[in-house]
């Protein structure tokens, strides 16, 4: 990946229904150029996703989650995103082992996915946040 490849995700980072035509011209390149990048680098899963923000009311929290030491947290990953209000699944280093980011109709749709983390036999510790505001960079 070069500074090309990264100037074109920064757009689409920021809107990722942006034309290549715009996106060449704010690169300096040709249109062709921008879509044979994208397309490789969809095919070399660097583009794992095109996706949507959205604003719709709703509480949106992080849910952090320690899991125990034996488990396979790609696993309980992978088996918490499938879970309806959640947007994102990270595993990350640190204190906990896992962040859900959740969008939830009201803060008892919240509740009811941290007591759906507790319920699982791995989890061994919670910890949520409200997220008040965001921006998109």
């Amino acid at each position: 990946m070069d500074e090309l490849d990264r100037q074109i995700l920064d757009i689409l980072r920021r809107d990722a229904r942006t034309p290549y035509t715009e996106i060449a011209d704010e690169v300096e390149t040709s249109e062709g150029t921008v879509r044979n990048r994208v397309e490789r680098m969809m095919d070399d899963d660097i583009i794992e996703r095109f996706t949507i923000s959205t604003r719709t009311g709703n509480v949106k929290a992080m849910l952090e989650i320690g899991v125990a030491v034996d488990v396979d947290t790609k696993a309980v990953s992978e088996r918490m995103a499938e879970w309806e209000e959640v947007d994102f699944v990270w595993m990350v280093s640190g204190e906990q082992d896992i962040v859900l980011v959740v969008d939830a109709a009201d803060t008892r749709g919240v509740n009811d996915l941290i007591t759906q983390a507790r319920d699982q036999e791995e989890v061994v510790s919670t910890k949520t946040r409200l997220i008040l505001d965001e921006e998109l960079g």
